[in-house]
């Protein structure tokens, strides 16, 4: 299992779990109440597609539906699409699974250019997510 106190030492940990954990901007059909929050930073990058963080936050105060555990999975996907586009890892894979009533665990699985291949697992997502 991996921690947030394991991202403090190791630098593929730290960037997987900003772009999970961190509230990327909403989109303008996502339903929100009224701020779409984000990364102030992303106003002003060059690259208007460079995005930090996750609309995870959007799930926040929604049942954990199968329909919310999907859309936690689409969010995940979209918020490690950098790790391609800028040659982390040749490919990822996301899986999230419920854990428990209240509970859901996000496992990213990282396939390096060397062959390499890394699991980070986060079993406390769904805490993370609700703050």
């Amino acid at each position: 299992m991996q921690t947030s106190a394991l991202a403090a030492e190791d630098p593929l940990v730290r960037a997987v779990f900003v772009s999970l954990f961190t509230w990327r901007r909403a989109a303008p059909d996502d339903q929100h109440d009224g701020e779409r929050w984000g990364w102030w930073g992303d106003n002003v990058s060059q690259f208007t597609s460079d995005q930090i963080g996750s609309r995870l936050w959007l799930l926040a105060r929604q049942k954990l539906t199968t329909q919310v555990i999907n859309r936690a999975r689409d969010y995940g996907i979209e918020a490690l699409a950098w790790l391609v586009k800028d040659d982390v890892a040749s490919r990822y894979d996301v899986t999230v699974e419920r854990m428990g009533v209240d509970g859901l665990a996000i496992l990213v699985r990282i396939y390096r250019e060397d062959g390499s291949v890394r699991d980070l697992r986060f079993d406390n997502a769904w805490s993370l997510i609700n703050v």
